[in-house]
């Protein structure tokens, strides 16, 4: 078996005590804040082969800050409660049967991901929290961040008395990837994190359980109750905050009734650069309002940007906005801006993503900012586990039947 040594790491990790697993992530948090001089040398070499003006270049490039707050997020999955041996459900049958529904670990959950090494470390800490060895695959813009990485990683783990086989990298090309899609009976889950291509290709070829995190087409829509002030704000966040990750603004739709007001709720994405692809009627309510404007082709509905590129649509009314997002959009966060709360109740209750927001950033689709410490991705579908995926959702059940002697006529 390629993976033996992830297995039997995955069963000593399953029986190692809560108050160890929170030790060992400490000492790997520790270890990278040691050890960021060393990261960030590996990543600028990564970063120096890629263009800066490519969309990927932002979650590829590391800084202090970045490992600081990666650092502190291994911290704060180390301080969150184990997801182990939680009793979901208990039943007692007439018979006397006694009847429990227990977490349990995954075993080994593998990885294959695109230009983000900070995935690494998010992956591993809620992994090994939730009792798994975890198989990683990096793409090969990151090879040198991801190496180093790992390397930190591993080091951490054996000085620590922990195996370092917890976590292992797959190196090489798409040979290399397929060995985990392959791995029926060694992998007990996939997940891929990355461009629709990957995913796809992921979920297409697998022959191992998959869980998709899917691209993040998401959609904003101005209802024609929603104010300027919280709009603009809104807005502005959720496509400049970061435009290269999932939860960053694709689309605005706008109310027809709130054309007048499109200058003042846009004109903030200007100070970023922002080009807004509008259709005819909101190019014209924009024109000469607006410096970076565009007409908008078919094409950019249903797109996933991730760049300082934003499209905008006009609708006739809430009806049309949601038939838009149900018909483009990829099921992961949308939000409304509106101060009715009858249209925003609406909203929440007929939008079919995984984060449905009301008067909220997209950008808040993050395990971070759920209290869940970080998260492997944002699920998409609806199997097993759906939206930020954290320490509960990377963990399965079994049931734990007792009795006294019952037998079955």
């Amino acid at each position: 078996m390629k993976f033996q040594t992830s297995r039997i790491a995955s069963a000593a990790i399953a029986d190692m005590a809560s108050d160890k697993v929170d030790s060992v992530l400490r000492a790997v948090a520790d270890a990278l804040t040691a050890r960021a001089p060393e990261l960030l040398e590996a990543n600028a070499a990564d970063c120096m082969a890629m263009d800066s003006a490519d969309p990927r270049y932002d979650r590829l490039k590391l800084t202090p800050e970045r490992i600081a707050d990666i650092a502190e997020g291994i911290r704060s999955v180390a301080a969150l409660p184990s997801p182990l041996g939680v009793t979901l459900d208990s039943i007692k049958r007439p018979n006397g049967l006694l009847i429990r529904k227990v977490s349990v670990p995954f075993g080994v959950i593998g990885a294959i991901f695109e230009a983000r090494p900070n995935v690494i470390f998010d992956i591993f800490a809620l992994c090994f929290k939730a009792g798994s060895a975890c198989v990683l695959k990096g793409g090969h813009e990151a090879a040198r961040s991801d190496a180093k990485a790992i390397e930190i990683i591993r080091d951490a783990l054996d000085a620590a008395g922990a195996p370092a086989d917890a976590a292992v990298l797959v190196e090489g090309g798409h040979e290399a990837a397929d060995t985990l899609l392959k791995a029926r009976g060694e992998i007990d889950l996939l997940i891929p994190r990355g461009s629709r291509r990957l995913i796809d290709y992921v979920r297409d070829n697998a022959l191992v359980p998959v869980i998709e995190t899917g691209a993040g087409v998401c959609h904003t829509y101005f209802h024609t109750s929603g104010d300027i002030a919280t709009g603009r704000d809104i807005i502005f966040n959720a496509k400049t905050r970061r435009p290269g990750v999932c939860n960053s603004l694709d689309c605005l739709l706008v109310d027809r009734s709130r054309l007048g007001d499109l200058p003042a709720i846009c004109y903030h994405l200007s100070d970023k650069d922002v080009e807004i692809y509008a259709d005819d009627e909101a190019y014209s309510a924009l024109k000469g309002a607006y410096p970076l404007l565009r007409h908008a082709s078919e094409a950019d509905y249903g797109r996933e940007w991730l760049d300082y590129k934003l499209t905008l649509h006009t609708v006739a009314d809430i009806d049309e906005a949601l038939d838009f997002i149900a018909r483009y959009g990829s099921k992961h966060s949308e939000c409304i801006i509106a101060e009715n709360i009858e249209a925003s109740e609406r909203f929440l209750a007929s939008v079919d993503a995984a984060c449905v927001y009301a008067n909220v950033s997209t950008a808040f689709t993050d395990g971070g900012q759920f209290g869940f410490g970080a998260e492997i991705g944002i699920s998409t579908q609806k199997l097993h586990a759906r939206g930020p995926m954290a320490l509960r959702e990377i963990t399965t059940y079994k049931y734990l039947i007792t009795g006294a002697g019952q037998t079955r006529s």
